[in-house]
């Protein structure tokens, strides 16, 4: 496949355009840097290629053969529809796996340590002893085995965590002590589980995957999501929190994004937001992911990162 145009936007497309500015691979190419808010419908007439996290407002295929998405989701490309059999989707594959690994062990050595009661108990000038937990005591259970699941459930079992994961195939996977299908999942020892992580897509299959059915399996579980917010009825989710079957809610992901203030997830106590940032996008990242992409789709190699859009991921 032959790229000539490419069309570059989004929050990073300055940066993009500074990195990229004398870059030999895009030599005698032609290149548009531009804020989606002016992308025009002759822009993507002329484009070949478009590079961004996600789809303008009034994005048409038009002459496009192949979208980069500079993100690793792509739901919000697969919530076009109706997509062509001739257009090539690619995602970012960078250090995703390690930065939420350490957003997710962060969290979890917050609630093993009793950072909170400590910091509590200072303010009212009171020494009382609560023993923290190892890490090697914990069950912990990710949904999503791919390389960002994988890489969190390896540093989980270095430190000696009973890791194990939940797949749409159930195919045994290094790391895990054992990998579980998602269809029938809720039928297995949830009641047991100390952590539960959530890195999957948002598919037809996990779309409110995590409804107050799930929740109802939890025994004072912390829930940590950095998969996609569409995968969870928080509604139930606050209710579960409520009743006392989730411990605590770590959200760093959701269906609209910034978060209405108007969100109850905002003032309860069980619930830490962060906004999207377990695992942020570098621009240097970007441009080496584009440009590995880019080579392996003009010389027909072997790609890394390409979507399959009949699963969505």
């Amino acid at each position: 496949m032959k790229i000539n145009n490419i069309l570059f936007t989004g929050r990073l497309v300055k940066e993009l355009d500074s990195l990229l500015d004398s870059c030999e691979a895009l030599k005698g190419r032609g290149l548009r840097f531009i804020p989606e808010s002016v992308v025009s419908r002759e822009d993507l007439e002329w484009a070949d290629a478009y590079v961004a996290f996600q789809p303008t407002e009034n994005f048409h295929f038009g002459n496009v053969k192949w979208i980069h998405s500079l993100g690793a989701g792509v739901d919000r490309y697969m919530a076009l529809g109706n997509w062509p059999d001739d257009v090539l989707l690619t995602r970012t594959i960078t250090s995703f796996g390690q930065k939420i690994a350490e957003y997710t062990l962060s969290y979890m050595l917050k609630d093993l340590q009793h950072h909170d009661t400590f910091r509590d108990q200072q303010g009212r000038g009171e020494w009382k002893m609560v023993a923290p937990r190892a890490l090697n005591e914990v069950k912990v259970v990710i949904f999503g085995t791919g390389e960002i699941g994988h890489e969190v459930a390896r540093i989980l079992a270095y430190f000696g965590g009973k890791v194990y994961g939940v797949s749409r195939s159930g195919t045994d996977k290094e790391y895990f002590r054992e990998v579980m299908p998602l269809v029938g999942v809720r039928d297995s020892h949830l009641g047991e589980v100390d952590y539960v992580i959530n890195t999957l897509p948002l598919t037809e299959e996990t779309e409110c995957l995590f409804d107050e059915d799930f929740f109802g399996k939890m025994n004072q579980a912390v829930f940590l999501n950095v998969g996609r917010g569409g995968t969870v009825d928080h509604g139930a989710l606050l209710a579960a929190l409520d009743s006392g079957k989730l411990k605590a809610a770590v959200l760093d992901v959701f269906e609209e994004e910034p978060l209405p203030a108007e969100s109850p997830l905002w003032s309860h106590r069980g619930v830490t937001i962060t906004p999207h940032i377990s695992a942020i996008t570098t621009p240097e990242e970007a441009v080496a992911c584009f440009l590995e992409t880019l080579e392996c789709v003009e010389s027909g190699g072997k790609l890394r990162n390409a979507v399959n859009v009949g699963r969505g991921y």
